[in-house]
Order: structure tokens, then C-alpha cells, then sequence
């Protein structure tokens, strides 16, 4: 008999994202009522807003009618509209969790939140038992599934009532055992921008992991018209963009000021839309040119933006965009350095060349190596680190770009008295087209970042490592 009066609970099943929950239910002899969906009480309560997109029904005319178990690759609210089922749930996903085993009794004042992958079956306990379902993708019948064998041995599933006196579907008992079924992978992760310094970091740093795709701007481009319909959407679970228009001088020409915003501002809001409605985590690098640089000590995430050019101006835009995506990480950095040409790269080659260059030395900040900023965004992704804007730099003391310049010559093996600083006036005074101003202090408090249990390197013995390679 449906239990009336009870406060709106979750319960723990020790299989993570799969979720019990009581509901309260209002009777009398006339009936009952229940808020069976309540997206604002149940997310306030910590179930994840899943956007439901589908709602279906099952009726069972007969006790004992047993289906399962079946993992679909979305995620589903289950719960009762007349009767009584028994429920048991598998987690058939990668992971230490594999073919840990869940079950219930589920009655109309109880609901379930089944993540993808975690594989479910329901025993009818009455007659004329309906449950019902929202799920948030649209049924295909190119979906893939991940099934168990209702009887396997290792998952040991008590049933109310024998398997053998029960009505199951032919397919059902065909299923696999444990020992046999294919985990269902996590949704896909998609790489933009995979070619440039960050882009190839990120190559390198998921190059064990057979769910994340990489494509090149020349494969997706972010200003295409058809962005929305280039990919089915639902089936991706983080999409990160490690492409950007970053000609920093080049922004401030009217044909650059152009490209700048068509790169860094309308396709990311695009882009933004898409995550949104398909759920997807939207994993965006930011720059500290949203900054001015005047701050006296480093840059907090939440400092109000401050830009000085065109590009600060279309990353600060950026930034505006994908902070309306329910789930977003946007990774802010600067002075970045990865694989091709980059500052270090040049002063050590001047080093091997014989010029004594001059270098700006009233600009301050860190270093930040690619390698770096992909292992940072890894762990934010993996480790479920809160959703929000975080500062991935290089660690230890800021430097300037002289001061970086003459420990480059140092550990070439050459005079560091050779390069000589400058203020950025001076060094942008005889200038041939358009400089776009500097943020003089670019220095990230990485408090936050730490808080997650990320540890930044110091910049200082990455810079010797990078230069060893």
C-alpha cells in the first residue's frame, strides 16, 4: 500500500548517479496526488537537471512480468503510477563500480534517477502495474545498449518470485553474464581546435582514452552555419574548445577585429546553445587579456572584466556566453607555450644565433605550458570538480618577460646579460602596423584550482624540462 505523508528525500545506492527517492504523496479516500517530476524542489535537493526530453509508460497486466536488465545510453526517471514493481539495478559502465548491484521495492512514493550505463529491471509485484519513465533522449534505433542476463550468477539478483515462474521475453533471457558484457563507455568527448599548441597537448594527454574524438578547425569550424546538425549532439558528454583566434595585433585591423569575433564570440555562442540543450559540460579557454592588468596582486575568477583591446574585448564576450551553460568549465591561463613557435623557442634561438634581444620587463605574469593546462583540464572533467571559471597557470614567482627571457639564455648555456629590458613603450615604438595594449600584470590566483586537488607545477622547472626536450 502507497505510504502517504512522506518528505521529499533522496536515498543513497551506493552506484554513483543512481539515485532512490522518496516522494511525498496526499491521499485520502477519494484517491491520492503526488508531484511525480519537480525539476525546481528535486535539483534543489541535488539530482542532476537531466532535461528530460521523452516520457514513456509500461503496463504490466500480470504479477510477476519480469523485463531487463537493459542499460540505455541516456538517463531516466523511473517511477510508479499504479502498483508495485521490485526494481534491481547493475552498473554496466567502465569503472571500479562495474557489476555492482542495486535493488528496491518501488511503490507510487518512490521514484529512481537511472544514469546512462547503469543497466535496470522491474518485477511486477500486482496486477495492472504501470510505471513510468521520462528519459532525455529521444529513442533511435541506432542507439547502442549494454545488456545482463536477469539470472547471472555474479550479480546474484534476489527475485520476489523466481525467474522460472515468471513471463520474460525471449531476448531477456538470451542476455549475457556479467563475465561477458561489454561495459558501456562514458559519452564521447570532443576536441576542438586539436591541432593548435593546445589542441595537441590534449592529443597527447587523452591519447589513452578511445571516447575522445579530436577535430581540426578545417573539420568544425565554429562559424559554420550548420554547427548544430554537423553532430549528433546528445551522443557527447564534454565538448572542449581549444581553438581561438589569438592574433592578438591582427585584432585591432578592421579585417581581424572581424575574424576575431566570428571566432572568439558568435560561434562560441553558438556553441554555448548546443551545450545546453543537449547537457553537454563545455569546457572553454579563456585568456587574462579580459583583464586590464592595473590590479595590484593576482587576478581572481571572479574579478569583473576589464578589457583592453579587441581581442581582451572577444574573450571577455566568450567567457559572458559559455557562463550560461548549466554545466561549464572555463579555463582561464596566459603566456602560453606548447609545441611550435612561442616566446621560449625564440629567445633560445636568438641565444644559438648570437642576437642580444630586447625584451618588455614591466609586463608580469607566469608562464603556461600546454602540457599543463590539458592536465588541469582532465582532472576538473575526471575529478568533478563544481562547474565555474578556474585559473590554470604555471605555479611559483611571477617573472617578467626579461626575466624569462635571460633564464632561457641561462639554461641555453649562454650570457643572461645579453637580453636587455624594456618598458612595452619602448619596445613597441617603432612598430609597423597595429600593437594591441598589454595587460602589464597578468599574474592567476590559482587558489581555487588547488582547492580541487590539482597541483600547478612551477613554471621554473617546466621551462627547464620544455628546453631539455
Amino acid at each position: 500500500m502507497t505510504e502517504f505523508g512522506k518528505q521529499l528525500a533522496s536515498v543513497d545506492t551506493g552506484i554513483p548517479g543512481l539515485v532512490l527517492w522518496e516522494l511525498p504523496v496526499h491521499g485520502d479516500s477519494r484517491g491520492w496526488f503526488k508531484e511525480n517530476w519537480q525539476r525546481e524542489k528535486m535539483t534543489a535537493l541535488g539530482l542532476e537537471d537531466f532535461g528530460p526530453v521523452q516520457n514513456n509508460i509500461s503496463f504490466n497486466d500480470a504479477v510477476g512480468t519480469t523485463r531487463g536488465i537493459h542499460a540505455e545510453p541516456w538517463d531516466k526517471w523511473v517511477s510508479v503510477a499504479s502498483g508495485r514493481i521490485f526494481g534491481a539495478w547493475v552498473d554496466l559502465r567502465e569503472g571500479p563500480t562495474f557489476g555492482k548491484v542495486f535493488t528496491a521495492e518501488i511503490d507510487p512514493s518512490r521514484a529512481i534517477f537511472v544514469p546512462r550505463g547503469v543497466g535496470n529491471a522491474y518485477q511486477t509485484l500486482e496486477a495492472d502495474t504501470s510505471y513510468v519513465y521520462l528519459v532525455n533522449d529521444h529513442w533511435s534505433p541506432d542507439a547502442t545498449y549494454t545488456f545482463l542476463n536477469l539470472a547471472d550468477e555474479t550479480a546474484a539478483i534476489d527475485w520476489p518470485i523466481a525467474l522460472d515462474q515468471v513471463e520474460i521475453s525471449a531476448k531477456d533471457l538470451a542476455h549475457p553474464r556479467l563475465a561477458d558484457v561489454t561495459p558501456m563507455e562514458p559519452r564521447k568527448t570532443l576536441v576542438l581546435g586539436a591541432n593548435g599548441q593546445l589542441g595537441r597537448a590534449l592529443r597527447a594527454e587523452f591519447a589513452d582514452a578511445s571516447h575522445v574524438e579530436f577535430v581540426s578547425r578545417d573539420e568544425l569550424d565554429l562559424a559554420s552555419p550548420d554547427l548544430p546538425s554537423v553532430r549528433r549532439w546528445r551522443d557527447y558528454g564534454v565538448v572542449i574548445n581549444a581553438g581561438a583566434y589569438t592574433a592578438v595585433d591582427l585584432a585591432e585591423t578592421p579585417e581581424g577585429r572581424r575574424d576575431a569575433w566570428a571566432a572568439n564570440v558568435t560561434g562560441i555562442a553558438v556553441l554555448s546553445r548546443i551545450a545546453t540543450e543537449h547537457g553537454i559540460s563545455l569546457v572553454h579557454v579563456s585568456s587574462d587579456y579580459v583583464f586590464d592588468g592595473t590590479r595590484a596582486g593576482e587576478h581572481p575568477e571572479d574579478e569583473a572584466f576589464s578589457p583592453l583591446g579587441v581581442y581582451g574585448q572577444t574573450k571577455a564576450a566568450g567567457d559572458a556566453a559559455v557562463a550560461t551553460v548549466p554545466r561549464h568549465y572555463i579555463v582561464r591561463t596566459s603566456w602560453v607555450i606548447g609545441e611550435g613557435k612561442n616566446f621560449v623557442r625564440t629567445m633560445a634561438s636568438l641565444a644559438e644565433r648570437g642576437v642580444d634581444p630586447k625584451v618588455v620587463d614591466d609586463q608580469f605574469g607566469r608562464l603556461s605550458f600546454t602540457g599543463e593546462i590539458a592536465r588541469g583540464i582532465r582532472h576538473l572533467i575526471e575529478s568533478g570538480s563544481p562547474f565555474g571559471v578556474y585559473n590554470i597557470t604555471g605555479a611559483g614567482e611571477p617573472q617578467s618577460w626579461a626575466g624569462i627571457a635571460r633564464r632561457v639564455f641561462e639554461l641555453s648555456g649562454h650570457d643572461p646579460e645579453r637580453v636587455t629590458g624594456v618598458s612595452t613603450e619602448e619596445y613597441f615604438s617603432t612598430a609597423a602596423g597595429p600593437v594591441a595594449p598589454r595587460p602589464a600584470n597578468s599574474v592567476l590566483d590559482l587558489s581555487k584550482i588547488r582547492a580541487t586537488g590539482f597541483t600547478p607545477i612551477d613554471a621554473a622547472s617546466s621551462l627547464s624540462e620544455y628546453l631539455r626536450a
